[in-house]
């Protein structure tokens, strides 16, 4: 069983008590962890695999809330740091009657954006883990360094490495900005899961195929894009496979494509060695993989609070079953 290894912002999100309130009328606020690298962690660890999170907290409550939290659920949490040089990020959010999302975020800086490539430590990749990380925090700060440090590694000992821009446009000075950093780091990446609400942005390309097709840049092999009640694929240069989503209620959309990659990548640490295994995977297995994934978010999404919300294996199984 491989490691998945998640590298990013670990912070606090305050979801509403009250749904399609804009966020200045919101009276109450349930206060969980997030953060979509911790949430892939989290789903990783909740489903049964190995996950690592590298990240850094303040020394505060916040901080020692994300701990309580994720440490019961088996993410190794050794290699975070703490630091009173800046708090624990919080990210204020409201939500519309179908369970979407605005953002407000308190994190200028935010205790994660000081991690260094000198607290990146080689030995945590030699195994060949899955490294998995996002585009939030690839901005100008000793983190995005750290980053670049952890790509090293992970392509030195062969791991795979996977890329979620997940686009945060309130985080960036400008969508350009944001843009930028996505594509400088894109071709690093193995695996690139992105949504059909990011993926015009992202290529600047309207027509659906020719933007995938553009993703396959560097060292990139597959893609996985999801659209929501619309399914998903598994792309790679020579095919494409679709699998349907499930219906549910939606009661909160955040961590939902987080936990659908961190089940992802949970199931291609359990079967797959190496970046080629994955690409040539048999249609049935990746159904399988895909359709396990696409239930871990159905259920995500049902209730409220990301990591808080997500299903035990048994539970995803159950669902497929129905």
């Amino acid at each position: 069983m491989k490691k998945v290894i998640s590298i990013g912002e670990a912070l606090i999100d305050l979801i509403p008590q009250q749904k399609g309130v804009a966020l200045k009328d919101v009276e109450g606020f349930l206060r969980v962890p997030g953060g979509a690298p911790l949430n892939v962690a989290a789903a990783v660890a909740k489903l049964g695999g190995k996950a690592q999170m590298l990240t850094k907290l303040g020394i505060d409550g916040f901080g020692d809330a994300i701990l309580e939290e994720v440490k019961p659920l088996g993410v190794d949490v050794s290699r975070v740091g703490r630091t009173n040089q800046a708090n624990t990020a919080l990210a204020f959010v409201s939500l519309k009657e179908d369970g979407e999302r605005d953002f407000s975020f308190y994190r200028n800086p935010s205790a994660d954006m000081l991690l260094s490539e000198d607290e990146i430590h080689e030995e945590d990749f030699e195994n060949g883990s899955i490294l998995h990380f996002c585009s939030v925090s690839l901005i100008d700060a000793p983190i995005k360094q750290a980053h670049k440090k952890a790509i090293e590694y992970a392509t030195k000992y062969n791991g795979i490495i996977s890329f979620d821009p997940n686009v945060r446009l309130p985080l960036w000075e400008s969508p350009e900005a944001c843009r930028q950093a996505i594509l400088e780091f894109l071709p690093l990446s193995n695996i690139v899961k992105i949504s059909d609400e990011e993926l015009e942005f992202i290529t600047g390309i309207k027509d659906e195929q020719e933007a995938l097709k553009s993703l396959f840049v560097g060292n990139v092999e597959v893609v996985i894009y999801t659209k929501g009640t619309n399914g998903s694929d598994f792309i790679t240069k020579e095919r494409k496979v679709t699998i349907p989503s499930f219906t549910v209620k939606a009661e909160d959309t955040t961590g939902a494509g987080d936990s659908y990659i961190g089940s992802f990548l949970y199931q291609v640490a359990q079967t797959v060695n190496t970046l080629e295994e994955l690409v040539q995977l048999d249609e049935v297995k990746v159904t399988e993989i895909m359709t396990f994934s696409a239930a871990t978010a159905a259920l995500t999404v049902s209730k409220k609070g990301a990591i808080a919300a997500l299903p035990t294996k048994e539970a995803v199984i159950e669902m497929m079953n129905r």
